[in-house]
């Protein structure tokens, strides 16, 4: 359904993406993670043919974004950050507007529109003001204008920044559904891990380049047996002590925890030694132990590499 060649694209000497390549097939959620700055929104932007390819090609349901531009956007639904659509129309005056807009005449677009308003449950919304709506309804009313010309690919730009974790919790049950029809593909773009766990396949990007794709497991199995959770008091000093071992990688706050990513084989030698540490330090070290990796473990390993990786 998506498959991107070596794309570049520059502004200026910047290059906001790097020799991009990708093949994303139907029924899967593909996720996009990374930095701010990382070329997420300008891959999405790309793919949906709102700003110039320089190199490379990308392909949506079979046609080429560059030379069948039309027929590649035709097939594409598509949900930027911010809210875009009209505040001064009602939910149902939205849909109707970008439902004419892609051609679908009277008796096509009001059983669809329903059946849509249905789905992302804002049916007994169909009068209220656009402007009106809280932000989760407005992006469940953004999904349902991506989703009224029943495209093939939808891309959504963190499609829950903002909300609350209920609304989140619900509009990812609509993007599960989605992809469960198998005829559906959805790239998503997230700044919260948990919402990354629930895709087919992550990808993390940084500055334009695409340093490691797999699926959850796949890529949290790369930490295997690196991750060490530290618990004590106070988070400050344990930290300070803990990056000064020779085999601690990087430690990095989880809220009331540390994570420690060290070197395979020495989790005894670093127990020892961080305990004599923070005791010849007035502090004090109730828990450290060998943990599963999580993706944001993944995330900042990556995010902390150079850019030669």
């Amino acid at each position: 359904m998506i498959k991107i060649s070596n794309l570049y694209k520059y502004f200026r000497s910047l290059c906001a993406v790097e020799n991009l390549s990708l093949n994303i097939s139907a029924g899967e959620i593909f996720g996009l993670v990374g930095p701010d700055g990382a070329g997420k929104t300008t891959t999405m932007r790309l793919l949906c043919g709102a700003i110039k390819v320089d190199s490379g090609q990308i392909n949506i349901a079979g046609f080429d974004i560059i030379k069948q531009t039309e027929q590649a956007r035709a097939q594409i639904g598509y949900l930027p950050q911010k809210f875009s659509l009209y505040e001064e129309l009602t939910v149902l005056e939205n849909l109707r507007f970008f439902a004419e807009v892609r051609g679908l005449k009277v008796e096509e677009w009001k059983p669809r529109c329903m059946e849509i308003l249905e789905f992302v449950g804002l049916e007994d919304f169909t009068n209220r003001w656009a402007g009106k709506l809280s932000g989760g309804m407005k992006q469940k009313l953004g999904l349902a204008a991506a989703l009224v010309h029943e495209p093939q690919v939808l891309l959504l730009d963190e499609p829950t920044t903002g909300v609350d974790p209920v609304t989140r919790q619900d509009f990812w049950r609509l993007i599960i559904r989605l992809a469960a029809r198998g005829d559906v593909v959805v790239l998503v773009t997230t700044p919260y891990m948990d919402e990354a766990s629930r895709c087919t396949r992550l990808g993390f990007m940084k500055d334009g380049r695409l340093l490691l794709e797999g699926t959850p497991n796949k890529l949290r199995a790369q930490l295997r047996g690196r991750i060490m959770e530290l618990r004590g008091t106070p988070l400050p000093l344990l930290r300070r002590l803990a990056v000064q071992d020779p085999d601690v990688e990087d430690a990095q706050m989880f809220g009331d925890r540390i994570h420690l990513r060290v070197h395979i084989g020495a989790h005894e030698e670093i127990t020892n030694r961080l305990e004599k540490e923070i005791a010849a330090n007035r502090g004090m070290m109730t828990h450290l132990q060998v943990v599963p990796p999580q993706l944001e473990d993944i995330f900042m390993e990556l995010s902390v590499m150079d850019s030669d990786g």
